[in-house]
């Protein structure tokens, strides 16, 4: 069921750690293809090319990602969160990108470009207020 509902959520947060050990979160989108989270750098203005979140997974693989369900009605509260190893990649797999469009049509005129960061997920903790 955690696996069912991470992969139905439509947003995320990537959380990374810093060579210095701080924690760094960034909204994320995603798919899962073959048992695996993946999330491109797409088209979407950033403030740099060098992401914080690349040297990140270079440095130290280990990221967690939690996608949650806000609701004022607490009994649809809900949370679930994948820890894994990240690596990053430059070209897709075909799979990838009709997941991805698949799941975002916003992706149909300008699929991303990447890189790609592709989770091997080790752990998968989830909550519900039910």
């Amino acid at each position: 069921m955690p696996l069912a509902k991470l992969a139905q959520a439509r947003f995320g947060t990537l959380s990374s750690v810093r060579p210095d050990g701080r924690p760094h979160a960034v909204p994320i989108v995603f798919v899962i293809v073959a048992g695996k989270l993946v999330t491109a750098i797409d088209h979407k203005p950033k403030t740099t090319s060098r992401l914080v979140r690349l040297a990140n997974i270079d440095a130290n693989p280990n990221v967690s990602i939690l996608v949650s369900n806000q609701d004022e009605a607490w009994d649809q509260l809900w949370w679930v969160r994948a820890d894994g190893t990240a690596e990053i990649q430059g070209e897709p797999e075909p799979d990838w990108i009709k997941a991805l469009i698949a799941k975002y049509p916003q992706y149909r005129g300008r699929p991303p470009g990447g890189p790609w960061i592709v989770v091997s997920i080790s752990h998968l903790a989830d909550w519900s207020y039910t």
